[in-house]
């Protein structure tokens, strides 16, 4: 695993997306789900709206890495607020 250049945030990233995707598939066991439309007017489960949201996540961060200067902190605080409203409306 040495020429993955493992660092602590990098295995925290991985770490958070395994623990995401473990809980969603404990919650669609325990919990089924019904698909539902949002302002995208198509079904999503919640699954669905995960993947919408990593997506949207890593193009926000390109965009703020091409775009700013700033911390890339600022991007996880937008991220987040994304997420919220992907899973709301969505």
């Amino acid at each position: 695993m040495d020429w993955m250049a493992w660092t602590w945030p990098t295995a925290t990233f991985f770490a958070i997306i395994a623990v995401t995707l473990i809980t969603f598939t404990v919650l669609a066991i325990k919990y089924p789900e019904v698909p539902r439309t949002g302002i995208l007017r198509i079904e999503t489960t919640r699954g669905d709206r995960l993947f919408i949201t990593l997506l949207g996540s890593a193009f926000l961060n390109l965009a703020w890495l091409g775009l700013f200067s700033a911390p890339q902190w600022g991007a996880l605080i937008v991220c987040l607020f994304y997420a919220i409203a992907v899973f709301r409306w969505v």
